[in-house]
């Protein structure tokens, strides 16, 4: 084999990797609870 093939098949197999690595990894985060004070003029409308 060529050195040029050898590279090539070098590259893809790190970037598949690469990909499944990704796709493996666990982006889910909890929602944050954000309290907001709401004045009482608002509530009265």
């Amino acid at each position: 084999m060529s050195r040029s093939l050898v590279a090539l098949i070098v590259v893809i197999v790190v970037l598949v990797g690469g990909v499944f690595l990704l796709a493996g990894r666990s982006t889910e985060k909890e929602p944050v609870r954000v309290e907001k004070v709401v004045p009482l003029e608002n509530l009265t409308r």
